[in-house]
């Protein structure tokens, strides 16, 4: 086995350019499909974290992830998700990535190799002793998050991460570590794919399972979601035809009236 970690070691397929197209996806799925039960073996892992980030949460805290490249990308993308699905503010799930919003399309030379600079991002933020930080590395290694959770928890500030290496020093820093090892990629060391994936899959279960015990979901459905689009309002429509058991015109009108599903049961609720 390569002396290397594992997010570096040498693909399981080589010869790729020889490869034909059906060849080339059938392989990428194949990889693909080992991802879940990586994180399946993570699963206690991931609910400590859920837990604590929870208990802050209900005492006013928030949750701040950090990261550099793909990482912190799928941090903010999972941050800024959370305001239209959960209706929660955008200061509640925060995502910070190195070298700052333009890092979101572009490559920022050396952004993630500052040990400094995550802290002084987080400081913009009023970070505190009431919320969580998660840093998100594939390798593990990224100064700049390694940096950032390092000092957070000097701040009594409690730290998790997410990364697809055994006993990296990004887990070593951290007080609740998740770390799904995915084996080498498809294309070596590209970790914008199984790594991506599975860091992907973990942020959507750490910010859903989290707002769902804050109890921002009613039975199965989004009742806080924002009414942005025409898509989303007519979904709150259907929602609340389904749950009050009435027409689709009725619906609308009490949507349009209360802003939000949420409003409108609650106010049907109280008058029963």
């Amino acid at each position: 086995m390569e002396n290397k970690p594992t997010t570096e070691r040498s693909s399981n397929y080589d010869h790729l350019e020889n490869m034909s197209t059906q060849e080339l996806l059938t392989n990428i799925n194949k990889e693909d499909k080992t991802v879940p039960q990586a994180i399946e073996e993570q699963l206690p892992a991931i609910e400590e974290l859920v837990d604590v980030i929870v208990a802050r949460m209900q005492e006013g805290g928030r949750l701040f992830y950090i990261g550099a490249g793909t990482s912190g990308r799928l941090g903010v993308l999972d941050a800024s998700e959370c305001p239209p699905t959960f209706g929660v503010s955008e200061d509640w799930v925060i995502g910070l990535i190195a070298g700052g919003d333009h890092a979101l399309r572009h490559a920022v030379e050396n952004a993630e190799d500052d040990l400094e600079q995550a802290w002084k991002d987080l400081e913009k933020f009023h970070i505190t002793k009431k919320d969580v930080l998660v840093g998100i590395a594939a390798s593990g290694t990224t100064p700049y998050v390694i940096g950032g959770v390092k000092r957070a928890r000097e701040e009594g500030i409690a730290t998790g991460c997410i990364t697809c290496n055994d006993s990296s020093p990004l887990a070593a820093a951290v007080e609740f570590p998740v770390e799904v090892v995915v084996g080498p990629e498809f294309v070596t060391g590209s970790t914008r794919m199984k790594a991506g994936t599975a860091q992907k899959l973990v942020l959507n279960m750490i910010s859903t399972s989290s707002l769902i015990k804050m109890g921002r979901v009613k039975g199965n459905k989004m009742v806080d979601m924002q009414l942005s689009n025409k898509k989303l309002v007519n979904r709150g429509i259907k929602m609340i035809m389904e749950e009050l058991k009435i027409e689709e015109e009725e619906a609308a009108k009490l949507l349009e009236k209360y802003k939000s599903v949420r409003n409108v049961l609650r106010n049907f609720e109280s008058k029963n």
